[in-house]
C-alpha cells in the first residue's frame, strides 16, 4: 500500500524552511570558507615573495663587503633558525656558478620547483592543501661580476626557497568563521514558523466557515441557502482559490440533482431493456413504469397515440388510479385539443381511446381541467415514425426546481422513445409474423410455411399412425386472363379465387398458395374419400366464381387438381408433393377442369413418369443436354441492358425445350443439381466470352452448392476457362429449401466474395431470412419479390413495401432489381421508386440468344 503523503500546510512551510536554512547555512559556509581560503593563500604568497626578497637583499648587502665561508654559512643558518616556529621556513640553495668557484655548500636536495626557478630565472610558486612552496632565484647584476667571474649579467647564482604551511591558519579561520553564521542561522526558520502561523491562522478560519457551510447540506434544496461570505486572506492566491470555491458553490446550486431522483433515473433505465415478454405485455409493463415514476414524483397518468393506419389513431391512457368519469372525459378533450392543427392528424376519421389503471384499488383521481392543461407534459413527434408513434406524456405536479425538471424532462424524453418502440415493436411483430408466412397477395400461407406445414403434418401422421391427402389447385386459362385484362384484374381474380377455395375447405384445412396461379392444399386426417370431396366443392366453387373485366366481360376460371394420400403414395414430403403436381397434369392431360385421381395402376405409372424425369435428367448431363437461356435485365436509370439473368433448360433429342420447373426439384432430389449448374455456367460464360459480352452474369445458387467443397474451385476454374471475370458474375442465394446451418452459409458466402464474385438475395422479402442476410453477408444485389412488383400499380400496401426495399438497399450501398416487370406501367413504377435494375417479360423473355439491347418499342428513358 501506498505511503500517505498528506500533511498540513504549517508542516510543509516549516519542513520547507528547516530544509532551505539548511541548505543556505551550508551554502553561506562553503562560499565564505572558500573567500576566506583564497585570502589566507594570497596573503600567505605576498609574505614569501616578501621573505624571499628581504633575505637576498640582506644577502646581498654582505656580499658588497666580502665574507668568508664561515661567515656564510653562520648567515644562512641565521636565516633558517629564525623563520622556526613561525609556520614557514627559508632555505638557500647555491648555484653551479657559485660552485665552480668557491665549492658545494651543505644545502637540502633541491625540489622541482627550485630547479624550475635555476632554469627560468624568475620566482616559482606551487600550491597545495598543505600550503605555499615558493622558489626565488638569485639573478647575478653588475656589481656581482666582480667576485664571481665565471658569471654574467642575469645569471642565476641561487635560490631561495619559501615553504608555508597553511593548514593550521585556515583550520582557525574557518572555526572563527563558524560559531557567527550557527547563530544567524535560526533567523530563516523562526521567520518561516512566523509566516506558516499566520498563513494557517487566514486559512483556517475560512476553511472553518466553508466547513460550516457544507456541514449545513442534507439535500439538494440546502445548497440554496449557502451563503459564501467572502474574506480577505491577505494574500491574493488564497482568495482567488476562495473566489473558485464560491464560484463552484454557487453552479453547484443549478446543477445538483437529487440522489434519490437519479437512483430512480437509473432504476427505470434499467427497465428499458424490450423483450419478447415485455412487447407481448407491454400494456402491463408500462404501468409498471408509472407506478415506479410515483416512488419519485407524483405523476397520474401517461398517454400514447399510435397511427393505425391512414383513418384511425389508437389513443392509450395509463392511470396510476381509477379515474373519474369526468377526469376522463377531460383528458381526452385535453388531447384532442393538442392534436388539433398538427398536419398529422389532419383527416383523421376516428380515435379509438383505451384507458388503462396500473392500481386499480388505488385510490380515485379527480382531476381539474386547469389542473391537467397546466400538469401535462407532452412531446409531440414533427413526423410518425415506424409504428405510427407521435406522442407522449406524462401529467405530474408542477416542479420549480429546474434541474429536477430538467430530468424529469428527460426521463420522459426516454419513456417517449421506449413506450413508442415497445408499441411499435408490438405491432410491427405482429406484421412480420403474418406476412412472413402469408402470400401479400392472397393473404393465404405463403411456399415456405407450406413446406415446413407439410413436414410437420407428415411427421405428425407417422407418429399417430393416419392417413392425410395432399391437394394441388391450378388455374387452367389464368395466363390468358393476365394477358387480356392485365395484371391488376389478374390479381384480383387471383384473390377472389383464394378466398372462394377458402369456403370450401374444412375447419383446421391448411391452403397456400405455391406461386403463379398454382395453390396446394394439406387436408389433415383426410382419406381418398374426404380429399375427393373436397377437390369437388373446390371445382363447384370456381364453377360458380364469375368476375366482370374492366371491358363488360364476364370471366369465369376452371382448375385442375391433383391429389396424392400419405402414406398410399408417397411418405417423403417432395415425393408426396410430385405425386399431387404430377397428377395434376394428369386433370390437364385429360381436358382440365377435373380432378387428377390415380388408380392403383396409375400410382406405379406416375412413380415411373417421375423415373423417368430422373433418366432424363441423367441423359442430358451425361451428352451434355443442358442449355442456358438468358433473361436481359435493364439498367433503369441509363435504359441499357446491363446484365443477364442464366436460367437452366434441357433440349430433348427431338428439339424440344424442357422447361426448369419440369426438373429442378427431382435434380435437386437426386442429388443432380450441382452438375447441371457445372455445365449451364460454362456454357453461359463462354457464349458471353463468344459474343464479347462485359456486363453482369446472374446465376442462380442451389442449395446443394453449400455442402460441395469443390463448387467454389470448379466456379472459379470456369470463369478461367471461359475468360470471364469472377466480378462479371453475381450468385443468387434463395430462402428456398431453407438453409438450416447458417454458419455453413456464411463460411459458403465469405470465400464466394473472397473470390470477387458477386452476391445477390432472389426473392427478397418473402420471409425473414433475407433481412437476415442483409446483416450478416456482404450483399451487392436485392431481387425484391416479384409478387410485390406486379402490384404496385394498384395495391399501395405493395408500392410502399417497394419503396421501403429500395430505400433500405440505397442506405446500405446495395443495388435493388425489381422481378415480374412486365407492363410500362409497372416498369415506370419500378423507376419511380428508385430501383436501378429491372428484369421481367416487359424487358425481355429468356431466350438461347443472349441480348445486350432493349426492345425497340419499350417505352420510357433512363434518368
Amino acid at each position: 500500500m501506498a505511503a500517505n503523503t498528506t500533511r498540513t500546510i504549517k508542516g510543509f512551510i516549516l519542513t520547507a524552511a528547516f530544509v532551505v536554512s539548511a541548505v543556505l547555512f551550508a551554502g553561506l559556509y562553503l562560499v565564505t570558507s572558500s573567500i576566506y581560503d583564497d585570502a589566507v593563500r594570497r596573503n600567505a604568497s605576498s609574505l614569501s615573495d616578501t621573505l624571499a626578497q628581504g633575505t637576498f637583499n640582506a644577502m646581498f648587502q654582505i656580499m658588497r663587503k666580502g665574507w668568508t665561508r664561515p661567515q656564510l654559512e653562520e648567515f644562512v643558518s641565521a636565516v633558517e633558525d629564525s623563520a622556526r616556529g613561525k609556520g614557514y621556513s627559508i632555505s638557500i640553495y647555491r648555484g653551479d656558478l657559485v660552485s665552480d668557484l668557491y665549492g658545494p655548500i651543505d644545502q637540502a636536495l633541491a625540489d622541482a620547483q627550485v630547479n624550475e626557478a635555476f632554469r627560468l630565472g624568475r620566482p616559482v610558486q606551487h600550491q597545495s592543501d598543505k600550503g605555499i612552496h615558493y622558489a626565488y632565484p638569485l639573478v647575478a647584476r653588475q656589481e656581482c661580476l666582480a667576485c664571481h667571474t665565471n658569471a654574467r649579467i642575469g645569471a642565476t647564482l641561487g635560490v631561495i626557497a619559501v615553504d608555508q604551511d597553511l593548514r593550521a591558519l585556515i583550520q582557525q579561520t574557518k572555526g572563527d568563521l563558524l560559531l557567527p553564521l550557527l547563530l544567524i542561522a535560526p533567523l530563516p526558520f523562526l521567520m518561516a514558523v512566523l509566516v506558516a502561523w499566520f498563513l494557517t491562522k487566514r486559512i483556517n478560519e475560512s476553511v472553518n466557515r466553508l466547513q460550516q457551510s457544507v456541514d449545513s447540506v442534507n439535500s439538494i434544496s440546502d445548497l440554496t441557502h449557502i451563503e459564501m461570505n467572502h474574506a480577505d486572506l491577505g494574500f491574493v492566491e488564497l482568495n482567488n482559490i476562495f473566489a473558485n470555491i464560491e464560484e463552484l458553490t454557487n453552479k453547484l446550486k443549478g446543477v445538483a440533482v437529487d440522489k434519490e431522483l437519479l437512483e430512480f433515473e437509473i432504476r427505470l433505465l434499467e427497465k428499458f431493456v424490450i423483450t419478447s415478454e415485455v412487447v407481448r405485455d407491454w400494456r402491463e409493463y408500462v404501468c409498471h413504469l408509472l407506478v415506479d415514476i410515483n416512488y419519485v414524483i407524483d405523476a397520474y397518468t401517461l398517454f400514447s397515440i399510435f397511427k393505425v393506419d391512414d383513418e384511425l389513431f389508437d389513443l392509450e391512457v395509463f392511470w396510476i388510479g381509477p379515474p373519474t368519469e369526468e377526469t376522463k372525459t377531460m383528458m381526452e378533450a385535453s388531447v384532442r385539443r393538442a392534436l388539433a392543427g398538427n398536419p398529422n392528424f389532419d383527416g383523421v376519421a376516428s380515435i379509438v381511446i383505451n384507458h388503462n389503471i396500473a392500481q386499480p384499488q388505488g385510490d380515485a383521481i379527480s382531476l381539474g381541467e386547469e389542473g391537467i392543461e397546466l400538469q401535462t407534459k407532452s412531446l409531440i413527434v414533427d413526423t410518425p415514425k415506424i409504428g405510427g408513434i407521435v406522442g407522449i406524456g406524462v401529467n405530474a405536479q408542477l416542479i420549480k426546481d429546474q434541474t429536477r425538471l430538467l430530468v424529469m424532462e428527460s426521463i420522459l424524453s426516454t419513456l417517449l422513445n421506449v413506450v413508442g418502440s415497445v408499441k411499435a415493436i408490438y405491432k410491427y411483430t405482429k406484421d412480420l409474423e403474418y406476412y412472413a408466412t402469408r402470400d401479400p397477395l392472397t393473404n393465404v400461407y405463403n411456399q415456405r410455411l407450406f413446406w415446413e406445414l407439410l413436414g410437420y403434418e407428415v411427421s405428425r401422421a407417422q407418429r399417430h399412425n393416419y392417413r392425410f391427402s395432399l391437394l394441388v389447385v391450378d388455374l387452367d386459362n389464368f395466363k390468358s386472363i393476365n394477358d387480356t385484362y392485365g395484371h391488376s384484374f389478374g390479381d384480383r381474380f387471383l384473390r377472389t379465387f383464394s378466398e372462394a377455395i377458402g369456403t370450401a375447405l374444412r375447419l383446421g384445412d391448411v391452403l397456400a398458395r405455391y406461386g403463379g396461379d398454382e395453390f396446394v392444399l394439406i387436408l389433415p386426417e383426410a382419406g381418398p374419400e374426404q380429399a375427393y370431396t373436397v377437390s369437388e366443392r373446390i371445382l363447384k366453387q370456381a364453377a360458380e366464381m364469375v368476375l366482370t373485366a374492366p371491358d363488360g366481360a364476364q370471366v369465369r376460371a376452371t382448375v385442375s387438381i391433383g391429389i396424392s394420400v400419405y402414406p398410399d403414395h408417397a411418405s417423403d414430403v417432395k415425393d408426396l408433393f410430385l405425386f399431387a403436381d404430377n397428377m395434376m397434369y394428369k386433370a390437364k392431360n385429360e381436358g382440365r377442369n377435373r380432378i387428377g385421381f390415380p388408380t392403383e395402376n396409375e400410382v406405379v405409372e406416375v412413380f415411373r413418369s417421375i423415373g423417368e424425369k430422373s433418366i432424363i435428367i441423367a441423359n442430358a448431363i451425361e451428352k451434355r443436354l443442358v442449355i442456358p437461356f438468358f433473361q436481359p435485365i435493364l439498367n433503369t436509370e441509363t435504359n441499357t441492358i446491363d446484365a443477364v439473368e442464366v436460367l437452366s433448360r434441357i433440349r430433348l433429342e427431338d428439339g424440344s425445350i424442357l422447361g426448369a420447373h419440369e426438373f429442378i426439384e427431382i435434380a435437386e432430389k437426386t442429388g443432380l443439381i450441382h452438375k447441371i449448374d457445372y455445365i449451364v455456367m460454362e456454357k453461359a460464360f463462354r457464349t458471353a466470352k463468344e459474343v464479347g459480352y462485359t456486363g453482369l452474369i446472374f446465376v442462380n445458387l442451389s442449395p446443394r452448392a453449400l455442402v460441395l467443397n469443390e463448387f467454389i474451385v470448379e466456379a472459379k476454374r470456369l470463369t478461367a476457362e471461359a475468360g470471364v471475370s469472377p466480378a462479371q458474375v453475381v450468385f443468387e442465394i434463395t430462402e428456398r429449401d431453407t438453409v438450416k446451418n447458417f454458419s455453413l452459409l456464411e463460411k459458403f458466402v465469405n470465400e464466394l466474395k473472397m473470390e470477387g464474385f458477386g452476391l445477390a438475395i432472389d426473392d427478397f422479402g418473402s420471409g425473414f431470412s433475407s433481412f437476415h442476410y442483409l446483416k450478416h453477408f456482404p450483399i451487392d444485389f436485392v431481387k425484391i419479390e416479384g409478387d410485390f412488383i406486379v402490384n404496385m400499380t394498384g395495391d399501395a400496401k405493395d408500392r410502399a413495401f417497394v419503396h421501403s426495399i429500395s430505400s433500405l438497399a440505397g442506405e446500405l450501398g446495395i443495388k435493388a432489381l425489381a422481378e415480374f416487370v412486365e407492363s410500362a406501367e409497372v416498369l415506370e413504377c419500378v423507376r419511380g421508386a428508385g430501383i436501378t435494375y429491372a428484369q421481367g417479360y416487359y424487358i425481355g423473355r429468356p431466350s438461347e440468344v443472349l441480348v445486350t439491347e432493349p426492345p425497340a418499342g419499350m417505352t420510357g428513358t433512363g434518368g
